[in-house]
């Protein structure tokens, strides 16, 4: 099925994509990069045992307007039965003034006026087969939610609770990113459309409600650099081939696999080609991550620490 298929048959998995929110579309950018598997592949069914599927996403589809937007209002008024709903974007808190809108996405045929992220999070997540969170934005507030923003921004866990689940059962997935890694977000979406047909096993999540597989490991774990750490060979300058950890790199408590994964077709990844992990990936980033280009010897750290010391200490900061 093409985006913006038109579909309405019963075995027609769609998925509505709310890019509504507070965010930059970085991640609906980013998944048009992906190659393991593409998503071209997953929309029109060129791997084995997918369900049919019809993708209403605004970056790609040729339905627009009024035609795009139905899909929206079908399904809140449930007549579109099962879908998956991707949230792009953090949420803000439309409560916290006194007039106005922070959001919207799409107009209410009765009142002409824009429909809310929140809302749509109102009206669709009760009734969707499971939500997926992509994007650090969505996942946990992320840009949006650093301190003093007056929009009260948050991510999707945030507004509809951490141990909220789908009417099949599904705990809210987290794909988070700024931007979002491609093939992570295209193998979670994967991993959905296929629990659609077996529910079991369950999609496993770690506690901040990433898969797994994707976040058990460190960047440092993963990083091309890593090597030169054990060496006591720093880097001090960003022309410099060596660890990065002086110039400010979290990758020691950082769960992320990009240096591993690559960015496209397995090349990148943001220490491998030079650039300091800020933790984007994780919860509370950027404030608990900041200032980024903090020099490691303001925190006393001139002389050489083993690994599982510097990650002691960071992870003090960040919990």
């Amino acid at each position: 099925m093409t985006a913006g298929s038109t579909s309405t048959g019963g075995d027609v998995l769609h998925i509505l994509w709310l890019n509504g929110g507070l965010g930059c579309d970085g991640d609906s950018v980013a998944l048009t990069a992906a190659t393991q598997p593409s998503i071209e592949e997953i929309v029109l069914g060129g791997l084995p045992g997918l369900p049919q599927v019809a993708m209403h996403w605004p970056m790609l589809s040729y339905d627009n307007g009024p035609d795009l937007m139905q899909w929206w209002h079908r399904a809140a008024r449930g007549e579109l039965d099962p879908f998956v709903l991707v949230v792009e974007g953090s949420v803000a808190d439309e409560s916290n003034k006194a007039e106005g809108y922070w959001t919207g996405f799409g107009a209410d045929p009765a009142t002409g006026q824009p429909i809310t992220a929140s809302e749509w999070l109102d009206r669709l997540a009760p009734k969707a087969f499971a939500v997926l969170a992509v994007g650090t934005c969505a996942a946990y507030g992320g840009i949006h939610a650093m301190a003093g923003n007056p929009t009260g921004a948050m991510g999707v866990p945030d507004y509809l609770g951490w141990q909220w689940k789908s009417k099949a059962g599904i705990p809210i997935v987290c794909v988070p990113g700024c931007p979002i890694q491609p093939d992570n977000l295209s193998e979670t979406l994967l991993h959905l459309l296929y629990q659609y047909g077996s529910p079991q096993p369950a999609l496993p999540l770690d506690e901040a409600l990433r898969p797994k597989w994707l976040f058990e490991s460190t960047v440092h774990e993963g990083c091309d650099r890593a090597g030169y750490y054990e060496q006591d060979e720093y880097a001090v300058d960003h022309g410099s081939t060596k660890c990065l950890v002086k110039l400010g790199c979290w990758g020691q408590v950082v769960k992320c696999n990009v240096p591993r994964r690559g960015w496209i077709n397995g090349v990148g990844g943001c220490p491998n080609v030079g650039g300091i992990c800020i933790g984007c990936t994780m919860p509370g980033f950027p404030d608990k991550f900041m200032p980024f280009m903090e020099p490691q010897s303001a925190a006393g750290r001139e002389t050489r620490l083993s690994g599982s010391v510097v990650r002691v200490l960071r992870s003090l900061r960040t919990t």
